[in-house]
C-alpha cells in the first residue's frame, strides 16, 4: 500500500480523533508557562502514539504477508475495499467510545497523568495508541494490504504521522481551540474512506499481466 493513502486517512481522520482522543490530549500534564518543557511533552505524547501504531502495523503487515504466501495478496486488498466500503455505506459508526476503554485503564493512566515526565507522557501516547478507534481499525487493515512486516509498519507511521498536526495542536492549544472546523471537515471523512475503499478493491481485482499502473493501481488503455 502507498504510504501517501495512509498519510492522507491520518489527515483526516484526526478530524474525529479530536473528538474522540482530544480531551485526553488535552488532560496531558504540564505547565504551558514552561514552553520547551511542555512542547517536549506534548512531542513525546504523540512519538507514543506513532510508535503504537508502528507495532501495529508490522502485526497486520506481517498478517498480510503470510496470506500474500498463499497467493491470496490481491483478494485481500479486495476484501479489505469491501470491508472500508461496508463500514461506510452499511451506515454502521467508524469508531468506539474509547472512554470505556479510559475507565478500565484509569488507574494506570491516573498515575501516568500525575507525572509530568516526557517519559510517562510518552508511555501515554503508547497507551492511548491502543484505545478502540475505527479509524485506527481501517489503517490497520489497509496495511495488511501491504507488502510485509516493514511496508505494514512504514504504512501505520504515515498514518501516524497525519495525525500528529491536529493532535499536536489541540495539545498546545488546549481549550483556546474552536472546533467549528473541525465539524465541517469532519463530512468528508466518509469521502475519503470511500475512495480508498475502491482504491484497494480496483488495486486488487486481477488484470492482465503487464498491466501499466499508477500510484499502485491499474491504467487501463481505451481498448
Amino acid at each position: 500500500m502507498e504510504p501517501w493513502t495512509a498519510f492522507l486517512l491520518g489527515l483526516f481522520g484526526s478530524l474525529h480523533c479530536a473528538g474522540m482522543c482530544g480531551p485526553l490530549a488535552l488532560a496531558m500534564p504540564g505547565n504551558p508557562n514552561a514552553k520547551a518543557r511542555f512542547l517536549l511533552g506534548r512531542l513525546a505524547y504523540n512519538l507514543g502514539r506513532v510508535t503504537t501504531y508502528a507495532m501495529l502495523g508490522a502485526l497486520f503487515g506481517l498478517a498480510g504477508a503470510s496470506i500474500a504466501l498463499i497467493g491470496l495478496q490481491s483478494w485481500l486488498s479486495v476484501a479489505t475495499g469491501v470491508f472500508i466500503l461496508a463500514t461506510v455505506l452499511v451506515g454502521s459508526r467508524i469508531s468506539t467510545q474509547p472512554i470505556r476503554a479510559v475507565d478500565r485503564l484509569k488507574s494506570l493512566f491516573g498515575k501516568l497523568l500525575q507525572k509530568e515526565t516526557p517519559a510517562a507522557t510518552y508511555t501515554l501516547g503508547m497507551l492511548n495508541g491502543l484505545l478502540p478507534c475505527g479509524m485506527v481499525y481501517v489503517a490497520c487493515a489497509a496495511a495488511a494490504a501491504s507488502n510485509g512486516l516493514l511496508a505494514g509498519t512504514g504504512y501505520m507511521i504515515a498514518f501516524g504521522a497525519g495525525t500528529i498536526p491536529m493532535m499536536l495542536t489541540i495539545g498546545l492549544a488546549g481549550k483556546k481551540l474552536q472546533f467549528r472546523l473541525r465539524f465541517k471537515l469532519a463530512r468528508f471523512i466518509p469521502v475519503y474512506l470511500i475512495l480508498l475503499g475502491l482504491f484497494l478493491i480496483v488495486r486488487g481485482l486481477p488484470f492482465p499481466e503487464g498491466t501499466r499502473t499508477c500510484c499502485g493501481i491499474p491504467v487501463l488503455s481505451h481498448k
